[in-house]
């Protein structure tokens, strides 16, 4: 036994017998991490591949078809701005979906809205009037639930006809521009106003600086402007039905429940959105041709935003802008 080679000894040869035990699991155990590697890389890819295809933009409506006859909704929800869900670019989409869908009877616009961007709101009013031309056979039917005010009563006097709740707040036909005077708090406070710009009229409205009169004349004359586009367009819109010369605080900017708002001829009857496709339409089947941005869309909106507001913030871009609400 002692002259036997190393290789050849009974214990070498249990221990080699070991070692390849031993190199056999482990490549075992490799070949079964490789299988699961692989496979939650496949899983990974499908999840993902499905949230890409969950936080594409809304689809509901889009290119649908319908076989039976049915009412489009489109909703007009919250402050009408660039960056809300009221914003004329997806109203616009919306209502395009709408009236191109092949067996939509005719639109309802589900208004609840205090108002906002008198751009924004004329936007979709000129389009509901484009849409309008080109569909001569759909009706277009305004239903204002809370609040169909200002910027939103805007877009309702494109429709061909206007309805509300009896406890509907529906007016505020005026402009607004609204900001503070701090010059005398930063007068208290010690705080020194450093402004310096190109242009003589470059720091018009500034807050820390008192108001010039024609300063206030030119922002009043410019408010004006803008007042007097919406009563045309509501004027154009509302026609003989509107009692503005028998009442002309109709355009004061003041605002009225539904009841008092159909006799002052700002509404044409007090249903719900549901009455008007029932009723007036005289259909049952509703869809929804809503545009809404994607939750993607909506967090790079957002951080998009956060910058922004930070870099303005710093550079001082902030500005005072009419609104119609």
């Amino acid at each position: 036994m002692e002259n036997q080679p190393p290789s050849q000894r009974p214990g070498n040869e249990r221990e080699w017998k070991l070692i390849e035990k031993l190199l056999g699991q482990a490549q075992d155990e490799h070949r079964k991490s490789r299988r699961w590697g692989i496979f939650f890389k496949v899983l990974t890819f499908v999840y993902l591949f499905a949230l890409l295809i969950i936080m594409l933009p809304g689809k509901t409506g889009q290119s649908m078809t319908v076989a039976e006859d049915h009412v489009a909704i489109v909703e007009v929800s919250g402050v009408i701005a660039p960056d809300q869900e009221a914003s004329a670019d997806l109203i616009t989409t919306g209502l395009t979906r709408a009236f191109e869908a092949e067996n939509s009877k005719a639109v309802v616009l589900k208004i609840n809205s205090p108002g906002g961007s008198p751009v924004q709101s004329n936007q979709v009013y000129n389009t509901i009037k484009r849409l309008r031309e080109k569909h001569p056979e759909k009706k277009v039917y305004a239903a204002i639930t809370d609040v169909g005010a200002s910027g939103a009563y805007y877009i309702a006097s494109a429709a061909d006809e206007i309805y509300a709740d009896p406890a509907s707040i529906v007016g505020s036909i005026g402009v607004i521009m609204a900001g503070f005077g701090l010059q005398e708090a930063a007068d208290k406070l010690g705080v020194e106003r450093r402004v310096l710009t190109a242009g003589e009229n470059k720091a018009l409205m500034d807050p820390f600086s008192p108001v010039k009169p024609e300063d206030r004349a030119h922002m009043q004359l410019m408010l004006d402007e803008i007042h007097q586009q919406f009563i045309t367009a509501v004027k154009k819109g509302r026609g003989d039905r509107l009692k503005s010369e028998a009442h002309p605080e109709v355009f004061s900017g003041l605002f009225w429940t539904g009841e008092r708002a159909l006799s002052l001829g700002l509404v044409d009857g007090l249903m719900s959105p549901g009455d008007v496709a029932r009723e007036v339409v005289g259909e049952e089947e509703i869809i929804n041709y809503s545009a809404s941005r994607s939750p993607l869309e909506e967090f790079v909106r957002r951080f998009g935003v956060s910058i922004g507001e930070g870099i303005a913030g710093q550079l001082q871009l902030d500005a005072v802008v009419p609104s119609i609400r």
